[in-house]
C-alpha cells in the first residue's frame, strides 16, 4: 500500500480490542507489535512464519530458564519471552492486515503459544529436579493442566466480547458438533480438544449466547442497542480476566526465577490462579444475569417499558468492523 497513513489506519483496525486489554498490552506489547507488523507487511513475511519465530523465542527461553540459577538465565529467559509476546501480537495483526487469516493459522498460533510455556516449564523443572527431587515434575504437570484450563476460559471471554460487540466473525466460538463432523488430522483434533475445554469453562456464557442470537434474529433493528449494552455491561469484567493472561505469567516466572524460588510460581499457578479463575466465573454470573434482564425486555411480547430493567443503554454503539478477532 502506497499511502503510509492508510496502512496505519488499517493496522489500527486489525489490532485487538483496546477496551478489554490490560496495561502491559496497551502500553508495551501492542505498540511494539504494531511497529513490527508494518515492517513485516512491507517485506511480505507470512503470518505463520511470525508465529514460528515467536515459538523459537519461547523454546530458547526454556533453555535460558534451565540456567536460572546463573545470573544471566532469568533475565535472558524474560527477554526472550517478551520477544515472543511481541511476535505473538504481530502474527494476528499481520494476518488481518494482509487478509491472510485462516483456521490453520489460528491453530498454529495456539500451538506456538503452548509450546512456549511447555518449553519454559520444562526448563525450570529440569533445573529444579536435582535439588527438589522428581516429585517437582508432578507439580509442574499439574500447573500446566491448570494453565490450559485458565487460558481456555480467559480466551473464551475475549472471543465472546469481540464477536458480539464488534462483529468479529473469526472470534465466534465454533460449535463442537460441526468441528467433530468435519474431521481432520492431529492439529484439527487438538483444536477440537481446546474448543471442548472452552465449553467446559464457559459457565453461563454459552446459554447467554444462544439467547442473544435468538433475540438478534427476532429483533435485527435492535442490534446497535444490544451491542452497545453488551459493551457497557461486559467491557470491565472481561478486562478483569486479564489476571489470567500470559503477560502476568511471564512476569511471575521471571520474578520467581530471579529470586531463586521458581517452584513458588508453580504453586501460584496451581492454587492462586485457579482460585482467580473460580472467582471470575462466579463474579461473571451477575453480569450474565444483568444482561439477561435487559434481553427480557427485547424478546417478542415484552413491553417497551421493560426494555432495560438494569438501566437504558446508549443509543449509539461502537463500530462493527467485520474483521478477524
Amino acid at each position: 500500500m502506497s499511502d503510509p497513513g492508510a496502512y496505519r489506519e488499517r493496522l489500527q483496525a486489525a489490532s485487538r480490542t483496546p477496551e478489554i486489554e490490560e496495561f502491559t498490552n496497551l502500553r508495551v506489547i501492542h505498540p511494539a507489535s504494531r511497529r513490527l507488523t508494518l515492517w513485516l507487511a512491507r517485506l511480505g513475511v507470512a503470518p505463520n512464519a511470525v508465529s514460528l519465530a515467536g515459538m523459537a523465542c519461547g523454546i530458547l527461553a526454556g533453555f535460558a530458564y534451565e540456567h536460572y540459577a546463573r545470573g544471566w538465565g532469568a533475565p535472558l529467559g524474560f527477554a526472550l519471552m517478551v520477544a515472543w509476546h511481541v511476535l505473538d501480537g504481530s502474527d494476528g495483526q499481520l494476518a488481518r492486515l494482509t487478509g491472510r487469516q485462516s483456521q490453520f493459522g489460528k491453530i498454529i498460533d495456539g500451538i506456538c503459544d503452548y509450546v512456549t510455556f511447555i518449553a519454559v516449564y520444562t526448563g525450570l523443572a529440569l533445573a529444579m529436579a536435582p535439588r527438589l527431587g522428581p516429585e517437582v515434575w508432578v507439580l509442574v504437570v499439574l500447573s500446566g493442566v491448570a494453565h490450559a484450563v485458565q487460558s481456555a476460559a480467559y480466551e473464551l471471554q475475549r472471543q465472546e466480547y469481540d464477536f458480539w460487540v464488534h462483529g468479529k466473525q473469526a472470534a465466534e466460538l465454533p460449535r463442537l458438533e460441526a468441528l467433530q463432523a468435519r474431521g481432520g488430522g492431529p492439529l484439527h483434533r487438538l483444536y477440537v480438544w481446546y474448543v471442548r475445554l472452552q465449553y467446559l469453562t464457559a459457565g453461563g456464557a454459552v446459554p447467554l449466547r444462544e439467547r442473544l442470537a435468538a433475540v438478534l434474529a427476532a429483533r435485527p433493528a435492535a442490534a446497535p442497542k444490544i451491542r452497545a449494552r453488551y459493551r457497557e455491561v461486559f467491557a470491565a469484567p472481561v478486562r478483569a480476566w486479564a489476571a489470567l493472561s500470559a503477560n502476568y505469567r511471564t512476569l511471575g516466572i521471571f520474578a520467581a526465577a530471579a529470586a531463586g524460588v521458581p517452584w513458588l510460581y508453580f504453586l501460584w499457578e496451581l492454587i492462586g490462579l485457579s482460585a482467580i479463575l473460580a472467582w471470575r466465573v462466579h463474579a461473571q454470573r451477575r453480569y450474565w444475569e444483568r444482561f439477561a434482564r435487559f434481553l427480557d425486555g427485547l424478546e417478542p411480547g415484552a413491553g417497551a417499558a421493560a426494555a432495560d430493567p438494569a438501566g437504558d443503554a446508549p443509543a449509539a454503539g461502537p463500530p462493527h468492523a467485520q474483521a478477524r478477532g
